[in-house]
């Protein structure tokens, strides 16, 4: 129901529902994720009604996945639309995702921006936007949910991270900090939690097709030159797949596919003046488009 231009919850209804909570769900990842999660759920003798709750700045791409989700798997859908770099626009979310209650309860932190470019031509503003997006609006969210989660019987925080927070990246400074952000907090929250029911994933994908890079790239920019390498790219897919079966058994962190799960241990135990060198040998300058 709605109340002040909020919804609000009936506490003894809710408990009748699993509840998904998704940032960024519009496409990308964060859409993968609600089929996935969908369709495992609707596989399994569950007496509990699927709930999502979806949340990005897209409004009808929400309107879209939700009348899918429900037509295909019979769910409960609630559309939050909200752009998470405004701070008043997301208090107004966080006062709808904290009155959640749910005895099984998801939230995955999806939602992320990025710049392709050097940082002294950066614009200020869209790093600004970005340090909201990827991390602000993370430890928000998760701080509004956690009261809840730890009061229900199962609960899952699903961090997606990237491989990039493992490394120094020039050309994407601002995206890399941001996810080794993403990773450190992870990992310090599943401590904390360790003895509850409150489990934490952070997932650390490589590049993928979800239109992430379109975002990146900046205004004139031509598409011919990308940041990574063609075979370095995992499908959406894959990544999905990997992350759900990696929160559900509990895993720290997910590196999804063969080539990103090697790249990263290489990374981790790799010397600093090494990684520095291959860093500074990948694809770099953007250039104009034609």
């Amino acid at each position: 129901m709605l109340a002040n231009g909020c919804i609000t919850w009936d506490d003894s209804s809710m408990s009748c529902y699993s509840t998904v909570v998704i940032t960024g769900a519009s496409s990308g990842f964060g859409k993968a994720f609600a089929y996935r999660v969908a369709e495992s759920r609707s596989r399994q003798a569950c007496a509990q009604e699927l709930r999502f709750v979806l949340i990005a700045r897209s409004e009808d791409k929400l309107k879209a996945l939700a009348d899918d989700l429900t037509g295909k798997y019979g769910c409960d859908v609630v559309v939050l639309p909200c752009d998470l770099a405004d701070g008043a626009a997301r208090a107004s979310m966080l006062q709808t995702v904290s009155a959640l209650r749910s005895d099984w309860m998801m939230l995955m932190n999806n939602a992320g921006l990025g710049d392709y470019g050097e940082f002294c031509t950066s614009e200020p503003e869209r790093n600004h936007r970005m340090i909201e997006v990827n991390m602000t609006a993370l430890v928000e969210t998760t701080r509004a949910m956690l009261p809840a989660m730890l009061a229900a019987r199962n609960a899952y925080i699903v961090n997606v991270a990237s491989l990039a927070g493992d490394l120094a990246i020039p050309d994407f400074a601002m995206y890399a900090a941001s996810k080794a952000f993403v990773t450190s907090f992870s990992e310090a929250l599943r401590i904390e939690l360790a003895k509850t029911q409150v489990h934490v994933t952070a997932v650390c994908p490589g590049p993928s097709h979800t239109g992430f890079g379109d975002v990146a790239r900046r205004t004139g920019k031509s598409k011919k030159e990308v940041p990574f390498r063609k075979w370095f790219y995992t499908s959406v897919e894959c990544v999905v797949d990997s992350a759900y079966r990696a929160v559900l058994v509990n895993k720290a962190r997910c590196y999804p596919s063969l080539k990103i799960r090697l790249v990263g241990l290489f990374v981790r135990n790799a010397p600093l003046w090494l990684l520095r060198l291959i860093m500074g040998s990948r694809p770099r300058k953007a250039v104009p488009a034609e």
